[in-house]
């Protein structure tokens, strides 16, 4: 077991960015705008282009057949914080200590796709809900602490630290009995955006994810002769989940939870339908390179009243099961990404940070050296690859509340620990049974066995880099 333990160790660690020879290589002759689009808990089957048919999205299906859709693709976590670590460092959340939510903030040790880009000669801007660190120095709070985008590469910055209503954000919405404020109050007691540094006051009303865009968009015309980075992480559809009126009109035959569910991502889906109509506008559409996922799956409540979805799978956001981690996923960049692709290879959020930088060329200096997750997902995208080379890890931890929850997934097989009191580890082959139905823990001993050593040496490595090892003093 020990000598699997230095193994694996040593073979995540060798895994930098180093470039792999793709289309994209010699697609252009200057690095393509990137941009990183995430809704907030939006189940793998919240989409149409994963066969939703209910909810209306048809700006993401038209990106999804415009370019490719990723059939498994995962998130780090099945909840947001760490998730979004993962998407910016190519890390596991074990690595870099963000292990559930408002528990940390994102370490400046940390090295981000902004502070790659922007070190590449890059506009950077980070537009939404940020929620791995406080946004406002100011803010006092009894878990976490301030870390702002602007810490980690980000240049120009509209943010709030973590949840608003969809609609109206900045004012708690009628019916809502939990925390953030009194209805019709203020949300949290003021306004929770904060623009480059200073409390936004204005142009705050309506659908939250066209408050976004409404700071995205001038990004995007301001450095349209790039190149530009733009995180676009939408709030919708996280609770508070509320959409206006004409959006609610659409499910008119559903109850208020659909109405307000569905309602508000068709909202965000209309947003990402003008970001695309600006870069062709622009006519820079063909020099951008746009991906999109959700955070981690469904919430709770809502998958559980049947109101959102994770498609075929167990689980939902909180849980080890695959409806928890596996989320809607796709990517454009027309005259590149060949339309009309799909790939069942299993992808994830680390892999955003090594894709990437071999698109733009970047390999780590020795200074800088670290364990990197991810795969390049271009060579996956065009086909080149038919499985994933490595395994995934999956983690969830609030041990205060009895939570350590932990996944593996290598090749097929999956081993979990499930997030609760009873930590119950089971065994499954996805192959044969995606639904995780047969818990095969007991029948294959041997299996077992050897899964739950990765899964130990992969926890092993991540606690050496979480205790320090992967920075400079």
């Amino acid at each position: 077991m020990t000598a699997l333990k230095g193994l694996l160790a040593a073979c995540v660690t060798s895994l930098l960015c180093t470039a792999s020879a793709s289309a994209a290589d010699t697609a252009r002759s200057e690095p393509p705008n990137v941009i990183l689009i995430m809704s907030d808990d939006q189940g793998w089957g919240d989409v149409g282009f994963n066969g939703n048919q209910r909810i209306q999205t048809p700006n993401l299906d038209s990106m999804a057949s415009s370019g490719v859709r990723f059939d498994r693709f995962y998130a780090a976590a099945p909840l947001c914080s760490p998730t979004r670590g993962s998407c910016l460092t190519g890390r596991y959340p074990f690595r870099f200590g963000i292990l559930a939510a408002h528990t940390s903030g994102m370490r400046v040790g940390e090295f981000t796709i902004a502070e790659m880009l922007k070190g590449r000669g890059y506009a950077t801007g980070f537009f939404g809900k940020w929620h791995i660190g406080w946004v406002d120095p100011a803010e006092v709070a009894p878990r976490g602490h301030y870390s702002p985008p602007s810490h980690h590469g980000f240049g120009e910055v509209f943010a709030t630290t973590s949840a608003v209503p969809t609609w109206d954000p900045c004012v708690t919405p009628e019916g809502w009995d939990s925390w953030g404020g009194e209805a019709g109050k203020p949300w949290k007691g003021g306004f929770p955006y904060l623009h480059n540094g200073q409390k936004a006051t204005e142009h705050l009303s309506g659908d939250d994810s066209r408050v976004i865009m409404d700071r995205v968009i001038p990004f995007i015309e301001q450095h349209k002769e790039g190149p530009f980075f733009a995180t676009v992480w939408f709030h919708a559809p996280h609770e508070p989940v509320v959409a206006g009126e004409e959006y609610k009109k659409l499910y008119a035959k559903s109850g208020a939870a659909r109405q307000n569910y569905y309602g508000c991502i068709t909202a965000m889906d209309e947003q990402v339908g003008r970001l695309r109509s600006k870069l062709r506008e622009l006519g820079i559409e063909k020099d951008t390179v746009l991906f999109f996922c959700s955070d981690n799956g469904p919430a709770d409540k809502l998958a559980k009243k049947g109101v959102a979805s994770a498609g075929p799978f167990r689980g939902h956001k909180h849980t080890m099961y695959e409806g928890g981690l596996l989320v809607p996923a796709c990517a454009e960049w027309p005259g590149v990404i060949k339309a009309g692709s799909s790939t069942d290879v299993r992808c994830s959020t680390v892999d955003y940070f090594p894709t990437i930088a071999n698109i733009v060329g970047y390999s780590f200096s020795k200074s800088r050296s670290r364990p990197i997750d991810g795969i390049d997902l271009m060579p996956v995208i065009e086909g080149g690859i038919a499985s994933r080379d490595r395994d995934l890890f999956f983690g969830f931890r609030r041990l205060h509340q009895g939570t350590d929850g932990k996944a593996i997934i290598s090749g097929d097989f999956k081993l979990l620990k499930e997030a609760n009191k009873d930590g119950a580890v089971r065994m499954y082959d996805l192959r044969s049974d995606p639904g995780e139905e047969q818990d095969l823990a007991q029948s294959m001993p041997d299996k077992f066995r050897e899964m739950s050593e990765k899964l130990e040496a992969l926890e092993a490595s991540c606690l050496l880099s979480r205790d320090g090892a992967d920075y400079s003093y």
